[in-house]
């Protein structure tokens, strides 16, 4: 039997598949979020596209007038639901960015890029535009922005095998972006730069080493994966090249 919805209302839209396998993560997701009107899964798997066409889907299916999307990896705080309900019903604003508090390895992270960590999940339907871009996906929303003070959970990765294993999948789609993008040709200036970018970001600008021995190794980990995505697209850029070569042959 469906539930009767109230005058606003709210689904919860998550992803799955797509890196999200754990289990357990899964399950504090949806318990999470039980206390929503309606909770609409979208299958990534099962779907051809992008994340933005996988969050407009969830958007598409959904029947209450406010949104809010939790990726599979995320649990909502009874503090933050209390939140929620509060703002959904004064209705002050098109939408809501969300603070994230993020879980990595363990360490609650405070520095290096991860504090403060916004994003904009909570949405009424009627505002919504649609969401753009194939990997950072952003909504287009028609009305103004306010911010959540409570936080959302997400534990970013639990162990240095589930890193790289993410590193190796997530680099390939961002390669293939700035491939098609245009990049210009790697070289060795491009990789120190691009390594040292990151580096600098992490470290010095927002001082990630304050996190200890976990933000050492986020920073040193970021910069891998920098280099992975760049390596990764100097790959495409050989291949593409060489098959666009003549064929000499007689």
């Amino acid at each position: 039997m469906e539930k009767e919805f109230r005058k606003n209302t709210i689904s919860a839209i998550i992803l799955l598949g797509g890196g999200y396998d754990d289990e357990s993560l899964k399950k504090k997701c949806f318990d999470s979020v039980k206390w929503c009107d309606e909770v609409i899964k979208v299958e990534t798997d099962k779907l051809k596209g992008s994340f933005s066409d996988w969050r407009n889907e969830g958007a598409k299916r959904a029947k209450s007038n406010w949104l809010l999307y939790v990726d599979a990896d995320e649990e909502v705080t009874e503090d933050l639901r209390k939140n929620i309900l509060q703002v959904t019903d004064a209705g002050e604003f098109a939408g809501y960015a969300i603070p994230r508090k993020n879980i990595f390895l363990g360490h609650t992270m405070h520095w290096g890029g991860w504090s403060p960590d916004f994003v904009l999940r909570l949405i009424r339907k009627d505002k919504l535009k649609g969401w753009k871009g194939e990997l950072h996906e952003q909504p287009v929303i028609e009305g103004v922005i306010g911010h959540l003070k409570e936080s959302l959970i997400h534990v970013s990765h639990r162990s240095l095998t589930e890193m790289v294993e993410k590193t190796n999948n997530w680099s390939e789609i961002e390669a293939k972006l700035l491939y098609d993008s245009g990049h210009p040709k790697m070289n060795i200036f491009r990789f120190i730069s691009a390594g040292f970018r990151e580096f600098w970001y992490r470290a010095v600008v927002k001082l990630g080493f304050l996190d200890g021995t976990v933000g050492i190794i986020e920073i040193i980990y970021q910069t891998f994966s920098r280099f992975v995505t760049y390596s990764k697209l100097w790959e495409l850029q050989m291949r593409n090249s060489k098959s666009q070569e003549p064929n000499n042959k007689q």
